[in-house]
């Protein structure tokens, strides 16, 4: 991945996918698939500011699999990657 580093609070999720297949075995195709709600954190920017100007870092760091909201986040491709940039506070939890 190209050297990409969010600013402020801003993290950079990768989506995790999901089953392509019911439990019955149905594939589901692609149009009719729910973006999934689980990533993995990229990157992470250096947090942001306190009303005392200082630096407040992040909960979330790189490697970290995370679930956020149904529409969370701005979609973005990098190297032909498509990606999630959102603020840390769009995140409800680390997983796992």
């Amino acid at each position: 991945m190209t050297k990409f580093r969010p600013l402020h609070d801003r993290v950079v999720v990768r989506r995790i996918t999901g089953e392509e297949k019911t439990k019955g075995g149905i594939i589901i195709p692609d149009t009719a698939k729910e973006k999934p709600m689980e990533g993995e954190v990229i990157s992470v920017g250096p947090g942001a500011r306190n009303e005392q100007g200082q630096i407040v870092a992040l909960d979330v760091k790189a490697g970290d699999r995370v679930l956020f909201g149904k529409w969370s986040g701005t979609e973005v491709k990098i190297d032909g990657e498509e990606l999630l940039i959102m603020k840390e506070s769009d995140i409800m939890g680390v997983t796992g």
